[in-house]
């Protein structure tokens, strides 16, 4: 068996737990005879497919052997792959893809054409049923890229994981030697659907930790496990962590577990998964700042809603949604990113972000911990737009505008003195979070220390909404 092989089956048994594989259609092999393909050998078809277990939850895998045609999808080769998606629907349970391909098969033509087709539908009928993961350990280009971007989750090994459209010397003024557009790190932080880059080991212990917080199927309603942390646990200097909240989601999560999703992607805006009482939520929140582990500030970003910030944003929601997925978020956002770029696609991307949240109808709860401005922050989950309940950090403020900005417009022309007197009282006025509390916008203003207890207890009242009409028995006299 060559290295290849071995990699195909290695990386199966690294994802799975110990013996828990059984494999699914071992004895396939390829149908046509055409451009001298009788005399090769192809076993599988060059694509490993079964099932197995991870931490006990049942998953579908297909993993790419590149040392058979070079991994190429073919005719049986496609229908492997969508065999492992009709079995893993019928079960609802995840499919996991380890991809590592150089393309279609051009032996087999048109044949192969169908097959990409029979594995991008199977995709999309999986969509909102099943998670999809897919880890990119090779090569991932031309419609094969499709596959990874239909996925939920998708991972690049960072050395030899090469996900592209066109290949970097196919782009016209450009090279591979100039910029490598195929590379993990650039696309990791710039096509919107990687969510991780790391080795392979990564890849596989990333892997097993989502199945680890994510329901198996749509039907599920949503992931529950034993919680062991205390619920009323005080989490201290958590108003430190207001810049960043990949902090303050670990902090309040239990046993501090944070699964954040893309990355490296739009750090402005933070998503992925924590726990509070055993029960997985989605959490969305604005970042102005990123720490590294030793708690120095490696990057700074304005308090503004981006393109695509809002883009991954909505995906993700739309994902928790799908999957009964509870959703918090924690809003700090002061507008919109004011360049000629981001002029380009924003409304539209803002519009996404917006239909996204009022449109699931999951549990859903807003905590305010910075500044929340304007119709950015409406869109963030706000209560006009469907949060079931809204609670704000003490010193955190609801506004339309900054107080200064907002009296220089209104008292234009007016001297120094007299705006500055306005600004005071646009902030008591206007600004104060008491404000928005006092009309029914805010529930609950918080410390910062105990936002776990708060939202574990939100989202425990809410575990009984309901949607849709109500159902009753007889009407009112």
């Amino acid at each position: 068996m060559s290295n290849s092989t071995n990699s195909a089956r290695q990386r199966i048994t690294g994802l799975l737990d110990e013996k828990s594989f059984m494999e699914i259609g071992a004895l396939v092999t390829a149908r046509s005879t055409d451009f001298d393909l009788s005399q090769s050998k192809t076993p599988s078809d060059g694509v490993i497919t079964g099932y197995g277990v991870i931490d006990g939850n049942r998953v579908f895998v297909y993993s790419q052997d590149a040392s058979v045609l070079n991994g190429t999808i073919g005719e049986m080769h496609s229908k492997k792959i969508a065999a492992v998606y009709d079995m893993a629907m019928k079960m609802g349970a995840p499919v996991i893809g380890l991809i590592d391909c150089a393309g279609m098969r051009l032996q087999e033509s048109v044949d192969a054409l169908n097959g990409f087709g029979e594995i991008y539908a199977k995709q999309v009928e999986a969509s909102g049923v099943v998670p999809q993961i897919t880890a990119v350990f090779g090569a991932c280009g031309g419609g094969l890229s499709v596959i990874p971007a239909l996925s939920d989750f998708t991972f690049l090994e960072k050395e030899k994981g090469r996900m592209f459209v066109n290949s970097p010397n196919a782009i016209k003024g450009n090279h591979v030697g100039k910029c490598d557009t195929a590379s993990a790190q650039y696309q990791g932080s710039n096509n919107g659907c990687v969510d991780g880059v790391g080795t392979t080991e990564e890849i596989l212990a990333a892997i097993r930790e989502l199945v680890c917080v994510l329901p198996g199927n749509n039907a599920e309603c949503g992931r529950e496990d034993e919680c062991t942390d205390d619920l009323n646990r005080v989490c201290e200097n958590l108003a430190g962590c207001k810049e960043d909240p990949r902090l303050a989601l670990t902090l309040i999560s239990d046993s501090n577990l944070f699964i954040e999703t893309k990355k490296d992607y739009a750090k402005n805006m933070v998503t992925g998964f924590i726990k509070l009482n055993g029960t997985t939520v989605g959490a969305v929140a604005n970042a102005t700042a990123v720490f590294d582990e030793n708690g120095e500030k490696t990057e700074s970003f304005d308090a503004a809603l981006t393109a695509r910030g809002c883009n991954k944003a909505a995906e993700f929601v739309s994902f928790c949604d799908a999957f009964d997925i509870p959703v918090l978020s924690l809003t700090n956002t002061e507008g919109f990113a004011a360049t000629e770029c981001s002029e380009k696609s924003l409304a539209k991307a803002m519009a996404r972000m917006t239909a996204a949240f009022a449109r699931a109808t999951v549990s859903k709860v807003n905590i305010i911990i910075g500044n929340a401005y304007g119709s950015a922050y409406v869109m963030m989950n706000s209560k006009s737009i469907g949060a079931d309940l809204v609670y704000a950090w003490e010193g955190s403020k609801v506004s339309m505008m900054d107080a200064k900005q907002a009296a220089k417009i209104m008292y234009d022309g007016q001297p120094a003195d007299v705006i500055a007197a306005k600004a005071k009282a646009y902030e008591e006025l206007q600004s104060s979070v008491q404000t928005a509390a006092r009309r029914g916008q805010v529930d609950l203003i918080i410390k910062p220390q105990d936002t776990r207890k708060y939202a574990i207890a939100a989202f425990e009242m809410l575990y009984t909404k309901g949607t849709g009409e109500l159902v009753r028995k007889h009407t009112a006299k």
